[in-house]
């Protein structure tokens, strides 16, 4: 298997997540996101959203959306399990999974984007954003590339998304609540580390960052014990969840080398 991914990309990061669980040996083909090498015509072959992460699967045989690709690994290789065998707790896992794609990511692309992609896309000519523009298959991708080029976000907005983004929090607070009182269990769903877990770890890694004080135990017990139980699994320190500030810090020294 070929993994087309990028080291910061939340999806990427639940992909990487469920081949380390799995044990699933891959080729890494890491995708620049800031040349846009998702929006080149090999990529979109792979993926025609444009976006990452893609697996190759087999010459030729090519899967995007990370949930379905976690789906399908957990379907190739069953060991370890990753989704419950009750039906009503998978519809609550996919339910989840769907929530954290729907409700969180959007706020989350907003933070990241204005921190990683904004300073380098402010710098293009009109000439060189048309140009750019015209490679991205989507329009929701489009209009979030423009804005980002032409409009940043403002304090006010970044601070809202950071407001929407921490109701993930909440949300598994309440989850592990649920699951404590049916079983003894650390994990969002039923008594067993699942892909509910793993969709939810990108986004707790980057509160993490941008606002550890909402998964202290005071404030979030349930969920500051679930980190916790997360960082000592095997598989986070496989998937390589860099911090988005030695991201910088790295880019920072390379530049400053390059000059």
């Amino acid at each position: 298997m070929r993994l087309f991914h990028a080291w910061l990309s939340s999806a990427s990061r639940r992909v990487r997540l469920c081949l380390a669980e799995k044990q699933i040996d891959y080729e890494s083909v890491a995708v620049d996101l800031g040349k846009q090498e998702q929006h080149a015509p090999a990529f979109l072959a792979m993926n025609p959203n444009g976006v990452v992460p893609a697996l190759e699967i087999a010459p030729g045989r090519f899967l995007h959306e990370s949930s379905t690709i976690c789906e399908f690994l957990d379907d190739v290789q069953p060991m370890p399990p990753l989704r419950p065998v009750d039906p009503y707790a998978l519809a609550q896992l996919r339910n989840f999974v769907r929530w954290t794609d729907e409700k969180a990511l959007p706020n989350l692309l907003i933070l990241n984007w204005s921190l990683m992609l904004q300073p380098m896309a402010r710098q293009w000519s009109d000439e060189e954003l048309q140009q750019k523009i015209a490679r991205i298959p989507t329009a929701e991708r489009r209009e979030a590339w423009v804005r980002i080029a032409r409009q940043p976000y403002s304090d006010e907005e970044k601070a809202e998304a950071r407001r929407k983004l921490l109701l993930l929090v909440y949300k598994m607070e309440a989850l592990l609540a649920s699951s404590a009182s049916l079983a003894p269990s650390a994990w969002l769903i039923g008594e067993h580390y699942s892909l509910a877990d793993i969709a939810a770890v990108p986004f707790i890694a980057r509160i993490a960052e941008i606002a550890p004080e909402a998964l202290d135990a005071s404030a979030s017990p349930r969920v500051h014990a679930w980190w916790e139980a997360v960082r000592q699994r095997p598989a986070f320190a496989a998937a390589r969840l860099q911090s988005f500030g030695e991201v910088l810090q790295q880019r920072e020294h390379a530049s400053a080398a390059g000059h």
